[in-house]
């Protein structure tokens, strides 16, 4: 293992993975810092000893108190399946925070979701998006697609780490996971020196959590290098085909990766 950074920045801290996330992290010990928008809400929500920072994902120029002196960032944020709002929250958090760092390197674990590459699907394709900027950004990383939340039986503990994303039914069929076993992944893979430049897909299968996931994570292929997409995905959006909003988002990112190294 490496070693473990001293600060790591939450976003999503208040939300149902969120809050496991932060609960994971201080146990393992790391300073949490919670990005939050409402300070007397998350305080009450939060446990004590956690710093909270005030900023909206949406607009860049509240986030340079947040990043500051991180050397970790967990996405837990999360909106809806409508289009506009997952572009206009879920992909922009990711893109506002990456372009707010402007190179700096960070270690960085992003929850999207399984079945992130199905054709056709307008939501999912942001979620994609952002995957896209964490593998451009030149830092450090993990992507965890996790199955549904909390639909798995008491018995079913055992962490399956899946890549490809060939389960796209669209319901809970793709395999289920508990909340706080999403938590402990996103967590440990900061610190696993074998979850770095890995996507996966996260599932449960019955029997007893793992004490290590280190074995899991090895077992997994790494994202091809240069790539801007998870090794074994089938994905047929050309980056030159996308959106201009994404293409000039990924240009002032790998911009700011040259600049900085």
């Amino acid at each position: 293992m490496s070693h473990r950074p001293s600060i790591v920045l939450v976003v999503g801290a208040t939300g149902s993975i969120g809050r496991h996330a932060v609960a994971e992290a201080l146990q393992q010990g790391w300073t949490v810092r919670a990005l939050v928008r409402d300070k007397t809400r998350a305080a009450r929500i939060l446990p004590d000893g956690v710093e909270l920072v005030v900023g909206d994902l949406t607009r860049p120029e509240t986030l340079d108190t947040a990043v500051e002196d991180v050397e970790a960032i967990v996405f837990t944020h999360g909106s809806t399946t409508n289009e506009r709002d997952v572009r206009d929250n879920d992909y922009t958090g990711v893109a506002n925070v990456l372009k707010t760092l402007d190179g700096r390197r960070t270690r960085i674990a992003l929850m999207t979701a399984i079945g992130t590459t199905r054709p056709g699907v307008a939501y999912a394709r942001w979620k994609l998006r952002s995957e896209r900027l964490i593998r451009a950004s030149d830092n450090p990383y993990t992507i965890v697609r996790p199955g549904w939340f909390d639909y798995n039986q008491p018995g079913q503990r055992k962490i399956v780490m899946l890549q490809g994303d060939r389960r796209q039914s669209g319901s809970p069929a793709d395999g289920v996971i508990a909340r706080d076993q999403i938590a402990r992944v996103l967590i440990d893979s900061l610190h696993i020196d074998a979850a770095d430049h890995k996507t996966l897909e996260l599932v449960a299968d019955n029997g007893p959590e793992q004490d290590d996931l280190t074995t899991v994570f090895t077992s997994l292929t790494p994202d091809p290098a240069a790539s801007l997409d998870a090794a074994e995905d089938i994905v047929e959006l050309p980056a030159e085909s996308e959106p201009e909003m994404f293409r000039r988002d990924l240009a002032q990112i790998t911009a700011g990766s040259a600049k900085a190294g």
